[in-house]
């Protein structure tokens, strides 16, 4: 026997005993960002190479050694790794910048990124995101912060830590550069190949390595808020007064700088020590240059990314609830083939009302049938046969209970009247 195929290392099946978790955070983000005013938008799985090249930048990990591809016709197109840069090209291409600002999207995707797998990061990984285009106000940032502990909060989630900080505007940045380039010169030879690169071109890379000396050696780095311009710094200052006006606790950590480019002045991280390293469920920022970097008129901009991948995991481990899973309500079981006609008709008639209904396709013997409904974790079975079928009447028997009530068979719908009638009140809920 051949061996069968198995999924490429870095990704994840999410089978059906699995789904119904997904859908808790994909109902809840979703609701979340529409109460905020945001709107869904779809963007394309794959983008040009150029586009995360000139937004994400060069000289992070992100483009240097983790995107995937591929070249066609002389074309060159990336899996997108991370979900901004292809919503604001989509943003720009379509017009939505000419219309009322501020403009509110949200996304749900799939990202690609070539990591080492491990908890919480993966190859191919899912991501919740919203992305604003139009406010320079700190309020807005504030919003954005409010709106990532209100999805975090709506799931149950405890025990996250928001941390925040400031990586100023290019001007009061260019200072900081150049202090970082004249602390780290002196252990050049210390760093890794890539960090003695970065530190031409882009020292703050340096404090983003994931290399625990280049790590120790960044830990008495000057700080970036010890250079913040004056409106960088009234900016940080109105951002906190209004986080402490809305009760949100934080923490500042100067040393949060993002792992991509286009991040300016509001930098933070939902952290959280439940599933190990990877800790960070929720990070994003300001990025007011990136819509003009991308060929746009210069608008102000932020955002955040949410794993979800990370999401349920910190669920898992702090036990949070979940919606419940939708399992099968009615099972009908016919007992010959006289009977089959009949169980499709009323099976049928149940999903028509939104009902979750099986009956049997395998042959099965009444026994066989009565294990499978068990299985399946029906709540109510009902037995066809050719005395029930004369009759015109059968049982509907409760699963969990026993209990049993006649159910009329003369017609489709004065079986779904009964049903209705016995069942009112006690069909499937979402617990949230």
């Amino acid at each position: 026997m051949a061996k069968y195929i198995t999924r490429p290392q870095g990704t994840e099946d999410i089978t059906p005993s699995r789904i119904h978790k997904w859908h808790t955070v994909e109902k809840v983000t979703k609701e979340v960002a529409e109460s905020f005013g945001f709107s869904e938008i779809r963007i394309p799985t794959f983008e040009t190479t150029e586009l995360f090249q000139r937004s994400v930048g060069e000289t992070t990990d992100v483009v240097q050694k983790e995107m995937y591809s591929v070249i066609a016709r002389e074309t060159q197109f990336t899996l997108r790794p991370e979900g901004t840069a292809g919503t604001i090209r989509s943003m720009l291409q379509n017009g939505l910048l000419a219309e009322a600002l501020p403009q509110k999207v949200f996304y749900q995707l799939s990202c690609f990124r070539h990591e080492r797998p491990q908890a919480g990061r993966l190859r191919e990984f899912h991501q919740f995101g919203v992305e604003m285009a139009g406010s320079a106000s700190p309020y807005a940032d504030a919003e954005i912060i409010l709106l990532a502990k209100t999805v975090l909060d709506r799931l149950g989630l405890k025990g996250i830590q928001l941390n925040i900080n400031s990586i100023g505007c290019p001007q009061c940045r260019a200072k900081y550069q150049a202090a970082l380039k004249a602390y780290f010169e002196p252990h050049r030879e210390e760093l890794c190949e890539t960090c003695q690169e970065r530190l031409e071109r882009n020292p703050m890379r340096l404090l983003d390595c994931k290399s625990p000396e280049d790590q120790a050696i960044a830990k008495d780095a000057p700080i970036i808020l010890d250079y913040l311009c004056e409106e960088c710094s009234t900016h940080f200052e109105t951002l906190q007064k209004t986080l402490k006006e809305m009760q949100v606790e934080y923490a500042i950590n100067p040393k949060i700088v993002r792992g991509l480019d286009y991040y300016t002045k509001t930098v933070f991280e939902f952290i959280t020590t439940d599933i190990g390293a990877q800790g960070t469920v929720c990070g994003g920022g300001r990025y007011d240059g990136l819509i003009e970097q991308l060929g746009g008129q210069k608008v102000p901009a932020l955002g955040f990314g949410m794993g979800l991948e990370r999401l349920i995991l910190t669920m898992e481990s702090q036990n949070c609830e979940f919606l419940s899973q939708k399992k099968c309500e009615v099972y009908i079981a016919p007992m010959d083939d006289a009977a089959r006609p009949t169980a499709l008709r009323f099976v049928n008639a149940l999903r028509e009302m939104g009902v979750c209904a099986e009956f049997d396709l395998m042959d099965r013997s009444f026994k066989s049938q009565m294990k499978y409904a068990n299985k399946l974790g029906a709540k109510y079975l009902v037995v066809l046969g050719s005395n029930e079928l004369e009759q015109g009447e059968g049982q509907l028997k409760n699963m969990e209970t026993g209990e049993q009530k006649s159910i009329r068979l003369d017609s489709a719908d004065h079986f779904c009247e009964d049903y209705s009638d016995i069942s009112i009140g006690d069909m499937f809920q979402p617990k949230l």
